[in-house]
């Protein structure tokens, strides 16, 4: 037995399952799974540039007979959503087995969607695990039941389940026999004529799926004759079964998509009040409703937000926690750019420069936040450059005074179709690629960019001036964000040209283990005018009349330096 994340654990039944291909995107709360997968020599782990592509890679190795896994965090999933849906109809050879971890409360996402949906809507089977053993075991039966009924599975996971530790059983890797692959136009390729029949079969499919899940091993009946029941999964399950106990009886929905209906039904005749108790949207209380069973749920419990042990208890047993408070005002302490981070200089002058921001996904998201409240708007990945090509075409103005930021990583997601939609319909729109050198927000993976694999090895690093070039930019530039003059030029100049043009913000992210910083910067003879609080830098801290710097936090990066203008903030020594 070993104490594991929910993530690891998945990482541990994709190798005892005999997964050989893995492909993911790395995203908050599905990155570690992947990681973990990685350390298996077994397991041909890589990240994709995005995860339409990593999909796409894992439905081609299942056509050709390998078990394969691809795993996302929910906003991914709308990335993935159109090869998920076709490979739907298409079904699978080896098992196909994607995760998306959703996150209830959004924790580290912009929102906080309930990916449910997509396994209804592209019909296919949906598994949710409660805890860390099951998440190994899920994992594995998923591959069963994806090759026993020619279908992609998809584990839900959530924030709690994916980062929750509990102990799991490790086991002996299956020998499994990579299938052969035989061409089947009918079944893999889905123009019209094929796609018809294959529709007819995905019906059929979620009927035996229905009928499947009255009586299998992801659904849980927990009778502690009582004559109330509660209906629920995942997290939601383990959050009701420590408010209540063995006060009530439980049926533990583990296979969520197809749901159920005689099991539901029994388990409903059995008890004289049902509740169903579920994170996010009111699927299986809907579905409930719909077979014509009175149950009570949303009434109760939220849409919005996650569930836990004290609403649960609240709701339904009136039972309201202690708490404590403190007399003292405890400030609260919003996340902010580290110290020493690249960005910070570029939206400091885009602070300066009054500019309008066309924001996206990343560290550099932070940018939005007080005193430099310099990003106007944050969609999804790779929306900073197409936004910003949508706000030029509908005022050419704009071009002078808006820009794009994305970051490396997410420029290798989703810019550069965006940029190739700037040049190929013309607007003269400035993007700044904010390159650290590394996928910062989900805790420095490799990338595109970078020349090195997930499983560390040096491979081809695209190089981001000559792509621009390739798509049709001219101008391209390069500059040092720890350079304050140098950045605020290289906008001035581009914004002012009649023509695309592309600004690189070089720079590792302060955090790379190979960065080498200066000495802490030191501040005397402070004159108090605090310019150098509106960086934003976690390291500056104000004093009353005066400002400090933070010695252990402070790396040296200087921009503080460029922005007293009384030269009070100096070098420190080695």
């Amino acid at each position: 037995m070993k104490l594991m994340l929910g993530n690891e654990a998945v990482a541990r039944g994709l190798y005892e399952a005999g997964v050989t291909v893995a492909s993911s995107y790395p995203g908050t709360p599905s990155t570690e799974i992947t990681e973990f997968a990685a350390l298996y020599e077994e397991i041909n782990a890589e990240w994709a540039p995005n995860e339409k592509v990593a999909a796409e890679a894992a439905i081609g190795a299942s056509i050709d007979g390998s078990r394969s896994f691809c795993a996302m965090k929910h906003v991914g999933l709308n990335v993935a959503a159109d090869p998920l849906y076709t490979a739907s109809y298409t079904g699978v050879n080896g098992g196909l087995v994607f995760a998306v971890a959703d996150d209830p409360g959004m924790h580290s996402s912009q929102n906080e969607q309930d990916s449910r949906h997509h396994a209804i809507a592209s019909k296919v089977a949906m598994v949710e695990p409660s805890d860390s053993a099951e998440c190994k075991e899920f994992t594995k039966m998923a591959y069963d039941l994806s090759e026993q009924f020619d279908t992609p599975v998809i584990i839900r996971l959530s924030t709690r389940v994916s980062h929750s530790q509990s102990l799991v059983e490790e086991n002996e890797r299956a020998d499994y026999i990579k299938k052969p692959y035989v061409k089947n136009i009918a079944k893999y390729v889905m123009m019209p004529a094929g796609a018809k029949p294959r529709h007819v079969f995905v019906e059929e499919r979620t009927k035996k799926l229905i009928a499947y899940g009255d009586n299998c091993p992801f659904n849980k009946v927990i009778d502690n004759k009582s004559d109330i029941g509660v209906i629920s999964s995942g997290a939601a399950f383990q959050y009701a079964a420590e408010a209540l106990g063995d006060s009530v009886n439980y049926l533990k929905i583990g296979l969520v998509t197809p749901l159920p209906e005689k099991l539901i039904r029994d388990f409903a005749a059995s008890v004289k009040t049902l509740y169903v108790i579920e994170e996010l949207d009111d699927i299986i209380e809907t579905h409930c409703k719909k077979m014509g069973l009175s149950v009570i749920g949303k009434e109760l419990f939220s849409f919005c937000g996650e569930l836990s042990q004290a609403i649960i208890a609240e709701k339904i047993l009136k039972k309201t926690a202690e708490t404590y408070t403190l007399d003292i005002n405890v400030p609260v302490r919003p996340p902010v750019m580290c110290a020493g981070c690249p960005h910070r200089g570029v939206f400091s002058i885009l602070n300066k420069l009054k500019l309008r921001v066309s924001g996206d996904i990343g560290c550099y998201t932070l940018g939005a936040s007080a005193p430099l409240s310099a990003v106007d708007t944050t969609v999804c990945m790779g929306a900073s450059v197409s936004g910003l090509h949508g706000m030029n075409l509908s005022n050419p103005e704009n071009a002078k005074k808006t820009v794009a930021v994305i970051g490396d990583s997410t420029f290798m997601h989703s810019g550069i179709t965006g940029l190739v939609n700037i040049c190929y319909n013309r607007t003269n729109s400035t993007v700044i690629v904010l390159d650290n050198s590394i996928t910062g927000m989900t805790g420095h993976q490799q990338n595109p960019a970078t020349g090195i694999t997930l499983k560390g090895d040096v491979t081809a690093a695209v190089n981001i001036e000559a792509l621009c070039k390739a798509v049709g930019i001219r101008r391209v530039r390069v500059c040092d964000p720890y350079n304050l003059s140098d950045v605020e030029t290289a906008v001035k100049e581009e914004i002012a040209a009649e023509e695309p043009s592309v600004i690189i913000a070089r720079r590792p992210c302060a955090l790379l283990k190979n960065v080498k910083h200066n000495p802490a910067f030191t501040i005397t003879d402070c004159r108090g005018c605090k310019a150098c609080l509106r960086l934003g830098c976690p390291a500056i801290f104000n004093r009353e009349k005066t400002v400090e710097i933070d010695k252990s936090q402070c790396v040296g990066c200087g921009i503080c330096k460029d922005v007293c203008k009384f030269n009070c903030i100096s070098e420190g020594k080695v």
